[in-house]
């Protein structure tokens, strides 16, 4: 028998994690497992699949609470296994047995009635943003096919929409009660109804359209706000654009999994922003104005005199946007050596060299005494 997954150990959480916590841990998961950061790999893949599916349920409150129940009460979900202890033989169906079962569970915290999730299933898309697009936020139109519920029945897969009739082994509620008599006594469980699968009524004409499943594949457009900030990893979920249901439940979700792509200027770590700015001899040594990139346009920036190579600069206020608040620009400078002096250009650079002293440059004058120290005698 496999073991039954634990959603909470999958998100790494505790079992009293709170939204926030779990939304976090999710965001997390997925930014290091996401597919396209690990083509080909099943492993990889499997474990994004585990994370979603503990997600799903973990996120949900009535999913969440179903799930906590069943984990607390494991002999619930499981008395199908036991069919042969005590000569039982199996279940026994209790159709119409009312509440008096229902008031004998209330002593394990609930009653004994379970209702089936029939909402349809999520559909998962990767959207492929351009850093400035993730950065500054925008509209994309998405296109996409999906499982729409049948016009013709109306989502009810019988034709006109009215060919049902009630259920006669549950009487309409879709599920049935089974007792089974176990080492710890007789037990009951709720189950779906086997013959009309849990919905309560019965086809008795199938809809010619959608031959009875109660729905029909459609291309579906929508318009999806990108908030300003995005990031690889996030997502955007928008209620009821998921497969319609095949018995008459909610649609799902249309989950939007976001992929950004590098950008040849800017890199981002969280909500700041860092860019590598070459920078002339003449402006690290004497100081000047430089122009910077930022989101929306460059700005002029002072450089003071003697800046050296992997000097980062802090520009508060000019990186990420978005609802969580704003990044910061961090530029690091790196001073760029001509290449191909003329002669000429190569004389004064000389004479400027040898007018100067050594106690001009700190960074060399701390190393030449660092040396001198080691050999005893300075080598300059």
């Amino acid at each position: 028998m496999a073991e039954k997954k634990n959603y909470y150990e999958i998100l790494g959480v505790s079992k009293n994690a709170t939204e926030e916590e779990i939304k976090a841990a999710y965001k997390k998961l997925v930014k290091q497992y996401h597919p396209d950061l690990h083509p080909n790999d099943k492993l990889a893949a499997e474990k994004f699949k585990e994370i979603n599916e503990a997600n799903e349920v973990l996120s949900d409150k009535q999913k969440r609470a179903a799930y906590d129940y069943e984990q607390e009460h494991p002999g619930m979900g499981g008395m199908g296994g036991m069919g042969g202890m005590g000569g039982a033989g199996g279940f026994s169906g209790f159709g119409g047995f009312g509440d008096i079962f229902d008031s004998i569970f209330q002593g394990f915290g609930g009653s004994a009635s379970v209702q089936r999730d029939t909402t349809g299933e999520d559909i998962q898309l990767t959207l492929t943003l351009s850093f400035m697009d993730a950065a500054k936020g925008c509209t994309k139109d998405i296109a996409y096919t999906r499982n729409e519920p049948c016009p013709s029945c109306k989502g009810t897969g019988a034709k006109d929409g009215s060919a049902l009739r009630t259920c006669s082994k549950c009487g309409g509620k879709g599920q049935v009660r089974y007792a089974q008599d176990t080492m710890f006594g007789r037990t009951v469980r709720v189950g779906a109804c086997p013959d009309c699968g849990g919905r309560g009524k019965i086809i008795t004409e199938k809809c010619p359209d959608c031959k009875g499943k109660g729905f029909v594949r459609r291309e579906t457009r929508i318009k999806l706000d990108i908030p300003a900030g995005a990031d690889t990893g996030s997502y955007i979920r928008k209620r009821g654009f998921g497969q319609a249901s095949a018995e008459g439940g909610a649609p799902g979700d249309l989950i939007v999994v976001l992929r950004v792509e590098p950008h040849r200027i800017f890199q981002r770590k969280g909500m700041d922003l860092y860019v590598e700015l070459p920078v002339s001899f003449r402006t690290a040594a004497l100081g000047g104005t430089v122009k910077v990139p930022g989101l929306d346009d460059t700005f002029d920036y002072q450089i003071p005199e003697g800046t050296q190579t992997g000097t980062t600069f802090t520009v508060r206020g000019k990186g990420i946007r978005s609802r969580n608040g704003t990044g910061n620009l961090y530029i690091r400078v790196f001073v760029e050596v001509p290449t191909r002096l003329t002669r000429e250009q190569k004389k004064k650079i000389q004479d400027a060299a040898e007018s100067m002293d050594l106690k001009q440059y700190d960074k060399a004058k701390k190393y030449a005494d660092s040396v001198g120290a080691l050999y005893g005698k300075n080598p300059y």
